[in-house]
């Protein structure tokens, strides 16, 4: 256990949201692949890192009732569809709002919060959600 901690201390990405960008098309894409999906081998050596801002705005949302076990503590939840203004479209968990308050077209930002704990190891995982710009 000892390794995967270190791991995730040392970890580059730890608390940024970081894409990979493709010299060729000027593609960005969320999470990082090794090889552009719409260039595929014409992209090998043309890809680099890039930090995304975290901001972008909902295009649809649902308020999840029936969860999965690992996500049974946190109902009800909103589960959102967010373009990037980078351009990727991602899913996140919508936190510290009033669901009255959410709407399609809202501006969020990204947090890193909690998503889980492993029962039977102890191990904390955090990840990226988001909250309502005001």
């Amino acid at each position: 256990m000892g390794e995967l901690s270190r791991f995730w201390r040392e970890s580059n990405h730890r608390y940024r949201m970081v894409a990979i960008k493709c010299d060729n098309c000027n593609q960005i894409y969320f999470p990082p692949r090794d090889v552009c999906p719409k260039c595929h081998r014409e992209s090998i050596g043309k890809m680099h890192e890039t930090e995304l801002s975290g901001r972008g705005e909902i295009v649809s949302y649902t308020i999840v009732h029936d969860a999965p076990p690992a996500f049974m503590r946190q109902r009800p939840y909103v589960l959102a569809l967010i373009k990037l203004d980078e351009g990727p479209t991602i899913t996140g968990q919508i936190v510290d709002s009033d669901h009255e308050a959410l709407e399609i077209g809202k501006r969020v930002r990204n947090v890193f919060r909690k998503v889980r704990e492993d029962g039977k190891s102890g191990i904390i995982q955090y990840g990226y959600k988001f909250v309502l710009e005001e």
